[in-house]
Order: structure tokens, then C-alpha cells, then sequence
């Protein structure tokens, strides 16, 4: 199976990295939906990343879907079955994947949108949108923090490569000092060989 995209978003690498901590290799293609458009539209006419190209030609797309349909291969799960314990991962896998995509649409609206069409009043609610996201997860980090021993979790792994995408494409917009849990987690969860092996492109 291929894995297409790059590991800049942050969708990619969760699902590559997801992919490696279930065992599972996917022929990595590091295909930009921006550079690259015309390619990519060969692979999936949508021009979704990731994408996931399977044996027999047939494509599935979103990271979500793609980590779900690895897990039923690989009869595994990096989700806690205990009903309590899911809530909370997928409380903080939904605030995690809100960061990524509020650091996206501000990287979109500063580096794609001319400037003298930018939207300020849209631009200082996205700005506090993804500042709430990251206070929720350092709340919550607060509260019961993140294991570091064992397999890291869909959690964790989806709550690390949302801050390292942060602070690749909106560095200004957070800070260690300011979410110092989500900040320590992270340099955790980056010196991992599941993330080393998958880094940033």
C-alpha cells in the first residue's frame, strides 16, 4: 500500500506514524497537493492528502478513515477500549486535530491570500480559535497526563505532530512557555524512533 503526501501536514504524518507504531509499511510518496498538483490528481482526482493507495488500486482518504481501516488490518488499535478513557482520547485527538487545522487555514491566509484582501476580523478568530484548542489540551494534560511508557497512542501521537506542525507554519502563535505540558509531551513524543523515523519533509 502507498501513503501519499507530505510529511509536513500533519495528517500525513499521523498516518504514517500511526501506521509504523501498528506495524504496518506503507511505501511513503511525498507528493504536494501544491507543487504537484497535476501528479497527485492522477493518484485521486480530489487531491486529498493523505491518500491511501491499496493493492488492488482502490483509494481511501482522510487520516481518520485511513488510521481506522489500518487498525481493522492489523486487528489492533492505538484507541483505549475502557469507555471512560476513549472519551478523553478522542476529546483530546478532536482539540488536537482542531490545532492542525487552524494552523493551516492561518498558513493558507498569510503565505496564499494576497494581503490586500486578508480578512483581519476572520483572521483574529481563527488566531483564537487555535490559542483554545491548545489551552483545552493543556488543561487536560493538567488533569491526567499523557503516558510515556509503552506504545504512545493516537492521542499522543496526534496531539505531538499537531504542536510540531504549529510550530513549523504559525510559530508566533505559541509558545513552550505558554502550554508548557503540550510543549514537554511533544519533545517526548519527538525523540521516539516511530517520529524520528518520520519526520517534518
Amino acid at each position: 500500500m502507498k501513503l501519499i503526501g507530505m510529511l509536513d501536514s500533519p495528517y500525513v504524518r499521523r498516518a504514517a506514524i500511526s501506521a509504523k507504531c501498528l506495524g504496518i509499511t506503507l511505501e511513503h510518496q511525498s507528493v504536494s497537493v501544491f507543487r504537484h498538483f497535476e501528479q497527485f490528481r492522477q493518484i485521486n482526482p480530489v487531491v486529498k492528502a493523505p491518500t491511501l493507495v491499496l493493492d488492488d488500486g482502490e483509494v481511501l482518504m482522510d487520516s481518520t478513515l485511513i488510521i481506522d481501516y489500518l487498525e481493522t488490518l492489523a486487528d489492533n488499535s492505538l484507541m483505549p477500549v475502557e469507555p471512560t478513557q476513549r472519551l478523553r482520547a478522542l476529546r483530546l485527538i478532536g482539540l488536537a486535530l482542531a490545532a492542525s487545522e487552524k494552523s493551516v487555514q492561518l498558513y493558507y491566509e498569510r503565505n496564499l491570500r494576497p494581503v490586500e484582501i486578508q480578512f483581519e476580523p476572520w483572521v483574529q478568530r481563527v488566531e483564537g480559535q487555535l490559542v483554545a484548542a491548545y489551552s483545552a489540551l493543556e488543561r487536560e494534560l493538567e488533569k491526567q497526563p499523557l503516558k510515556t511508557e509503552g506504545v504512545i497512542e493516537q492521542d499522543g501521537i496526534t496531539l505531538a505532530v499537531a504542536w510540531s506542525f504549529t510550530n513549523l507554519v504559525v510559530p508566533d502563535q505559541v509558545s513552550a512557555a505558554q502550554f508548557p505540558r503540550v510543549a514537554a509531551f511533544t519533545a517526548y513524543a519527538e525523540g521516539l524512533e516511530v517520529f524520528v523515523s518520520t519526520p517534518i519533509d
